[in-house]
């Protein structure tokens, strides 16, 4: 013991590693019991859950990791957050850039690596979930939850269901392994908002450099209103739908509380950055491959984009 203290102390980069493969197992205890909530079933069931959604954060974050080292970044390993009891029992991973990229090849490389390597181990994992799950008519259910759709997802599921789902009263009701693989994309999505230092900020500002900071700002004030627009749709479907006034109005604030709670989080990362949506970049322009490599995350975030990112009947 005295041993693994010593060593510890004197390496720095075990003792990250440490405590970040801690957190990944805190985490998935945490995650597993979300899992067993959201099955019903025994808790061994909740890995079906657990198991891929881990999988995919994990990618996510070692994306980044590998691309910053390869760029010579000092960065430390994927740290985990566990929420017991909370939600899906974790708010996902950070990895903590000890110095500021200035390079913006290295920017777009290090921004771009995570969500990338993110989607593209979560879609064979949702393709895989969907063909478990059930396509059965929708039953009212107060307090139900419905998943947002992107053009990725709607084009997933009609390819393996032959049909725009929800719709006609019916919908998919996902497996646990699917609804992983679903969270996974959203936090892909969440990532790629080009705004300050999410993944799509950094890829933004590798792409256009420090002119992007106005344009980072007015995205950031447009938050709320996004949320306002999202809401008033939901609440005014819900009474088309003949829900009563105060479900129409519950249904309408749960469908706008993420981008609330998103602007509210940039704007902390703000005040943490000392008051910059991001540290300034080199004036030199980044590489043509570079630039395509943008262009292409670009279009990926528009692709998995989710308006309403979850609704609550």
């Amino acid at each position: 013991m005295v041993f693994v203290f010593r060593v510890c102390y004197f390496m720095p980069m075990v003792r990250d590693w440490l405590i970040s493969a801690t957190l990944f197992t805190v985490t998935l205890a945490t995650t597993t019991m979300a899992g067993w909530q959201y099955t019903g079933g025994s808790l061994l069931s909740g890995l079906y859950f657990s198991a891929p959604l881990m999988l995919i954060l994990l990618t996510h974050e070692m994306g980044h990791y590998i691309m910053a080292k390869r760029h010579g970044i000092d960065v430390s390993p994927p740290y985990f957050i566990p929420v017991p009891f909370i939600g899906i029992g974790t708010f996902g991973a950070i990895i903590k850039i000890r110095s500021p990229i200035v390079d913006r090849n290295a920017l777009i490389d290090v921004g771009a690596a995570g969500p990338w390597a993110g989607i593209l181990m979560a879609l064979p994992v949702l393709v895989y979930g969907l063909s478990m799950s059930e396509v059965r008519p929708v039953l009212p259910a107060s307090g139900a939850m419905t998943e947002g759709n992107s053009i990725m997802y709607l084009a997933i599921k009609y390819a393996m269901f032959g049909r725009i789902l929800p719709s006609g009263g019916y919908d998919v009701f996902l497996h646990p392994t699917a609804f992983a693989a679903w969270i996974g994309i959203l936090v892909t999505m969440i990532n790629l908002i080009p705004i300050g230092q999410l993944d799509g900020g950094h890829v933004a500002y590798g792409y256009f450099g420090n002119k992007y900071a106005r344009f980072s700002k007015i995205l950031h004030q447009t938050l709320p209103v996004l949320a306002i627009l999202t809401g008033t749709y939901v609440y005014l479907d819900s009474l088309m739908a003949e829900h009563t006034q105060l479900e129409a109005m519950s249904s309408g604030l749960a469908a706008s509380m993420p981008w609330f709670l998103w602007f509210v989080l940039l704007f902390l990362m703000k005040k943490m950055g000392k008051g910059m949506y991001h540290p300034p970049v080199e004036e030199d322009e980044a590489s043509p491959g570079r630039r395509l490599l943008a262009i292409a995350t670009g279009i990926l975030f528009i692709l998995i984009f989710m308006p309403v990112p979850i609704r609550v009947s």
